[in-house]
């Protein structure tokens, strides 16, 4: 069932459409619900396009996830509202999974200074330098591809196990919809297509990777609080526990090839999400302290 986006208040429809009042496909033959409870539209985004959904989900506004989660791509049954959608969401996970492998093949090239008397002609990827450019991809394909699939499945098991330690300690629920938990991942996790303005614009990719992980976390956070209806503390650790396992797993990867510690000294895709989880908390601790002194 449709929930309105201001108060959450479940609603049976979005909108109402009446026949004869123009051009169908115009839109303006449809008439958005009025919540009963706030008085509000229910979902003013029924009338908005892509580009007013993606400024507000980078602006990390609740009443857009809600639209996205509760009212557009997934069912109650934890299945996607649209056949159309489906594709749309797995293009959406593969262009950020891309944006990922390059990126974090960029952060770890840059991580070390080279060395002349290197065989490897300077290069900080050791062996990996010497083969084909393509196996150097699918190197970090897989890599990108581990560490994702670790981040998605253990807040999966988390939310959604009933084995999950938050559900013994009476934190968290159970939640049936762990292909929901998937979906406000993913679309939290738009803010990554920003290196696009790569393109344009030739800026130093560190910080970029520092000011995108900053970005993602928070979005991250906003998007597990509202779907789980939880409070910032069980979101915030769960997007710690998927950076941690994000993390493991990378480093894992890396220390089969002989790049154990290259991670260790740069921001690499890998590190990036944890080590801005961890400044974000950081960051609230302190500002919470100067709140309790002032």
């Amino acid at each position: 069932m449709p929930i309105c986006i201001e108060c959450r208040h479940p609603v049976k429809t979005l909108w109402t459409q009446y026949s004869g009042a123009g051009d169908p496909s115009s839109g303006h033959n449809i008439r958005l619900t009025v919540c009963k409870k706030c008085g509000r539209f229910c979902d003013k985004y029924v009338e908005h396009d892509f580009v007013v959904l993606f400024i507000d989900l980078v602006l990390i506004k609740p009443q857009v996830y809600r639209h996205l989660l509760h009212n557009t791509l997934m069912r109650e049954r934890d299945q996607f509202d649209d056949h159309c959608q489906q594709p749309s969401i797995i293009r959406l996970g593969t262009l950020l999974l891309l944006f990922d492998v390059y990126l974090t093949w960029a952060r770890i090239e840059k991580q070390a200074a080279p060395d002349p008397k290197s065989p490897t002609g300077g290069s900080n990827l050791g062996s990996l330098a010497q083969q084909p450019i393509v196996f150097q991809y699918l190197f970090f394909l897989i890599l990108c591809t581990f560490s994702t699939l670790a981040f998605h499945l253990s807040i999966r098991f988390l939310t959604s196990s009933p084995f999950s330690p938050l559900n013994f300690l009476g934190l968290l629920p159970t939640y049936p919809r762990p292909n929901s938990v998937s979906t406000a991942l993913l679309v939290s996790s738009s803010t990554k297509l920003f290196p696009i303005l790569m393109v344009i614009w030739d800026y130093d990719v560190p910080a970029a990777a520092r000011s995108l992980g900053w970005a993602v976390v928070a979005n991250n956070v906003e998007a597990l609080k509202i779907l789980l209806d939880c409070g910032y503390g069980v979101a915030l650790a769960l997007a710690a526990a998927g950076a941690v396992a994000r993390w493991l797993v990378g480093r894992a990867v890396l220390w089969v090839v002989g790049l154990e510690g290259v991670d260790s000294a740069g921001d690499s895709g890998v590190a990036a999400d944890g080590r801005a989880l961890w400044a974000l908390l950081v960051y609230a601790r302190e500002w919470a302290g100067r709140l309790a002194v002032g």
